[in-house]
């Protein structure tokens, strides 16, 4: 924990001036009470900054709350879980619109300055008709309180709810930051299903903002993978209202570098938090590649070593298959020389100069042991860095994937297909 910031209570609720809550709708299946629609809003008016999926088959509300922080600034974002609204056509857009307008006219605000947001089965019409009574329900219920609503309302195939919120001075003033994310399969770099909503009492300016959400995401969400697989529904959106009352935080100023790094952290803990969550994981690993001749040569390495089935599944094995590593890192189109690269587990060479090193076997099947150990490849060949998180690929996972079209029998039910 950064000793600059203090642990608080809230998640995405905890910042002045935002109010949050959930509901039940029964998306999935009529039958259940769990928490499945999620809202967001401020009292005031907020500077917003978005990133999304880089999947070229983008869900309807994605399309729509691109379209809408084009033109606008966010104040509330309404997310639901159970079903993706992705495949779904004009009328999967005229959906996510609806869901839009029922929360926006009793909050007072237009359509256009909400970010719409859904997670879950994918080319399946969305159950309108359980959705759009609760959303009067769902504006009602708002409370400072509703944080942890949220961040549950959002699961999906997540065992936990994930949520952060801390406090720090800014200029002599005590600031909030609050966030909460989803995530356990699907989750790929390039906008690693994820959805991340971060809300702030701070005054910071839109271009700021901007700017520093696509630098935090790009160090954070962006360095994790669990299955290799980019959803079509990935969103981080953050909002800035300045409740707390300070002045606007000026760009490359030194207050904006406090809040930038502030951000990062919290990205930064959600974003391990998603791989820890992952489907079935028993590994959490990071990998830290030095060393190399370009930044993008070192991403490479992190990126082909993360993403390999073969090493991710000698991670669960509790296998220091340095061979693999060093096998990943020969595909991955990054400038290197065999005869240079070191490959380390929590310390121990297991791979000098491309051979095998002198580290018993014993001692580094320990460390592979592990629920959680670091990797670190040295390609000798330069000074650029890159790191990633990343985890095992387990039996289990394969068997949990198998069976999500069961919501397609509740679908017929319904009259959707």
């Amino acid at each position: 924990m950064d000793t600059h910031l203090t642990r608080i209570k809230g998640g995405v609720g905890a910042p002045r001036g935002f109010r949050t809550a959930a509901v039940s709708c029964g998306i999935k299946d009529p039958s259940s009470r769990r928490l499945d629609l999620a809202l967001v809003a401020s009292e005031a008016p907020c500077s917003s900054a978005g990133t999304f999926t880089t999947n070229r088959v983008k869900a309807a509300p994605v399309k729509l709350t691109v379209t809408h922080m084009r033109r606008n600034r966010l104040q509330a974002i309404i997310a639901n879980s159970g079903n993706a609204n992705a495949c779904t056509g004009l009328p999967g857009l005229n959906d996510a619109k609806a869901m839009a307008k029922g929360v926006a006219k009793p909050l007072g605000i237009k359509p256009q300055q909400v970010g719409v947001c859904s997670t879950g089965v994918i080319g399946l019409p969305m159950p309108m008709e359980r959705i759009e009574p609760k959303l009067g329900k769902l504006v009602e219920k708002l409370s400072s309180k509703g944080g942890t609503d949220v961040a549950k309302a959002i699961m999906t195939s997540d065992t936990v709810h994930k949520e952060i919120a801390v406090s720090f001075d800014l200029g002599g003033t005590r600031v909030r930051l609050g966030g909460c994310v989803k995530g356990a399969g699907m989750i790929c770099p390039s906008m690693a299903t994820m959805l991340c909503f971060i809300t702030t009492d701070a005054n910071i300016p839109q271009e700021t903002l901007e700017k520093a959400t696509l630098e935090a995401v790009e160090e954070s969400f962006n360095r994790i993978t669990i299955d290799g697989d980019m959803s079509t529904n990935d969103t981080v959106l953050v909002l800035a209202n300045g409740e707390s009352g300070i002045p606007p935080v000026r760009r490359n100023g030194p207050r904006c570098r406090q809040f930038r790094h502030a951000l990062r952290w919290l990205m930064l803990e959600l974003a391990k938090a998603i791989v820890r969550d992952g489907e079935r994981v028993t590994r959490f690993v990071t990998v830290r590649v030095a060393g190399a001749r370009t930044y993008l040569d070192a991403k490479k390495v992190a990126e082909a070593v993360c993403k390999s089935a073969l090493v991710k599944a000698s991670w669960n094995g509790g296998d220091p298959n340095w061979g693999r590593v060093i096998h990943a890192i020969g595909y991955s189109r990054a400038r290197i020389r065999e005869e240079l690269v070191d490959i380390r587990y929590n310390g121990a060479a297991a791979c000098l100069g491309g051979l095998q090193a002198e580290t018993p076997m014993e001692r580094l099947r320990e460390i592979v042991a592990e629920p959680e150990f670091t990797i670190d490849i040295n390609l000798n060949q330069g000074d650029a860095e890159y790191y990633m998180f990343s985890s095992d690929l387990s039996p289990e996972y394969i068997d949990f994937n198998r069976s999500e079209y069961a919501y397609w029998k509740q679908a017929r039910k319904d009259g959707l297909v």
